[in-house]
């Protein structure tokens, strides 16, 4: 409860939520570089703070998610998709691991999105995305998304600028079509710094236990770096909208992401609110026929 401000005389303006901290302005233009990428916006004090604030969100995180599946055996169609992006060492799959931890993992459907396929390619690029949408009553959780083909598809000059134009409308299109049929969006832009990105790569080449996330080509892409902040800036800016706004997490420390994006989930799933859906049957007859079948005696 809100504590009066006795000066004042009325009491303070609540927190915001994380959700609108880090939200990312739907139209404007969008400058990476004005972002503090060790920032820690809403977050706990520290890292041990954080920590102990993301253990603390595990029951809640849980009890919502178990929620959700119950209310789609009733017929509910909402479920929820966490879409993470970013640069390589962002923290993609340390927030798979250490977030979608806290959930029940058969009620997630987790998809990492790589090179396509040549049977991928033979499609139009959403076909695959569609595949690996979550059901009813699922988290999804995309690792790399369709957002790829304009990222990778931009830098890579993979498309005509036309073709490209005009996929950001698609994804718009498709956006909405998956808010409308029950689906919340939450898009997670992890922003990391130059200078933490090759301090993680020396500790995969450091680390003969991390030589297998390393690729060569890696080098050859943080070359590309100014490419890839102008195609996620025109991204985040042209598909940052009111059915599926983009969030900006600052990642250099990983500690505030993890808490981040499980407050984001926590926010989104609270605001979903699901039930427990009642039982379609005679509670206190079942339990009279159940005790019936005990053996006399």
């Amino acid at each position: 409860m809100a504590v009066k401000d006795k000066k004042a005389g009325k009491r303070p303006e609540p927190a915001p939520r994380l959700r609108e901290l880090l939200r990312v302005p739907e139209g404007g233009a969008v400058d990476l570089a004005a972002y503090d990428t060790r920032s820690t916006p809403g977050g706990p004090r520290d890292k041990a703070a954080g920590q102990a604030a993301v253990s603390a969100l595990a029951g809640r995180l849980a009890g919502l998610q178990e929620r959700l599946y119950a209310s789609s055996t009733a017929g509910d169609r909402r479920r929820l998709l966490l879409v993470l992006q970013g640069m390589d060492t962002s923290g993609k799959g340390g927030t798979v691991k250490h977030v979608i931890g806290l959930f029940n993992p058969s009620g997630c459907r987790i998809r990492a999105f790589k090179e396509p396929t040549r049977e991928e390619r033979s499609h139009p690029f959403l076909w695959r995305i569609r595949r690996a949408l979550p059901q009813p009553g699922e988290i999804g959780i995309f690792d790399r998304s369709h957002y790829e083909d304009v990222l990778i598809a931009r830098v890579r000059g993979l498309a005509s600028g036309r073709t490209l134009g005009a996929r950001y409308g698609q994804i718009n299109r498709f956006e909405r079509g998956l808010a409308d049929d029950g689906v919340t969006l939450v898009k997670v832009f992890l922003h990391i710094g130059y200078e933490e990105q090759r301090d993680r790569l020396l500790a995969r080449l450091d680390n003969p236990d991390k030589h297998w996330k390393f690729q060569p080509s890696d080098i050859a892409d943080r070359a590309l770096w100014p490419a890839y902040q102008e195609a996620y800036e025109l991204a985040l800016r042209r598909c940052s909208t009111e059915a599926a706004p983009w969030f900006l997490v600052p990642s250099d420390r990983k500690w505030y992401r993890n808490w981040a994006i499980s407050t984001l989930l926590l926010e989104h799933l609270d605001a979903l609110d699901p039930a427990y859906p009642p039982g379609g049957f005679d509670v206190e007859e079942s339990r009279r026929l159940l005790l019936a079948t005990d053996p006399p005696g």
